[in-house]
């Protein structure tokens, strides 16, 4: 998930939570009066695929993604994908927990409740290590489920590519780049001509009703 700013994070837990937040103006609408999702391209090759994908990202386009029914080896570096943030938040939870673990002992047992236990002084950290190995990796567990979901956008029930019916080709043999809306570089106009020059076809654009 690349960085958001506040607009695109309102946007995204409108999407989650709509009964609570309400999305932005939509900057492109349709003849219907829905907003714009994206647009999206169909290619039936992967060297195509690859090479278009290669095209947008050389392009300056940063919200946009590519589909396929198998995955494509080192398409990663054709999109321009940076690598994930979820090990430094991992590593954050890690801290995080061990030192809830230290504190939450040490406080109990040296301060709150100090107790003689088998002649050890007040706040040994000897007996702590099994509760801050725990909560160390019960935290970094956590976050390495919750944080991978946040990041992926997951769960989502429904998502606008689902109402283009050509999208389900991709679990076939198709392949499909989408660019969407909120990309600061996105133009209606202008992007359907990229994804020409990329050698897309059926190029639609994609709404997505509220």
């Amino acid at each position: 998930m690349p960085s958001m700013n506040p607009k695109d994070l309102i946007s995204f837990a409108a999407d989650y939570f709509p009964m609570v937040f309400k999305k932005p103006a939509p900057k492109y609408v349709s003849e219907s009066g829905n907003r714009i999702y994206g647009m999206v391209a169909e290619f039936h090759e992967t060297p195509k695929v690859y090479q278009a994908a290669e095209i947008v990202r050389d392009a300056g386009y940063s919200k946009w993604d590519v589909h396929t029914p198998f995955p494509i080896h080192d398409i990663e570096t054709a999109m321009g994908m940076k690598t994930t943030k979820l090990p430094m938040m991992a590593g954050g939870a890690a801290v995080i927990g061990v030192t809830i673990g230290i504190l939450l002992q040490w406080v109990t047992t040296a301060h709150l409740y100090p107790t003689v236990v088998q002649g050890k002084p007040f706040g040994a950290w000897e007996p702590f290590v099994p509760i801050i190995f725990e909560l160390g990796v019960l935290l970094t567990a956590f976050m390495c489920i919750f944080g991978m979901l946040a990041l992926n956008g997951l769960p989502r029930f429904h998502h606008p590519l689902f109402s283009y019916e050509r999208f389900y080709k991709v679990s076939d043999n198709r392949f499909i780049i989408c660019i969407e809306s909120i990309d600061p570089k996105f133009d209606p106009t202008a992007t359907r001509a990229l994804l020409e020059k990329a050698g897309g076809s059926e190029i639609a654009l994609i709404e997505d009703e509220d």
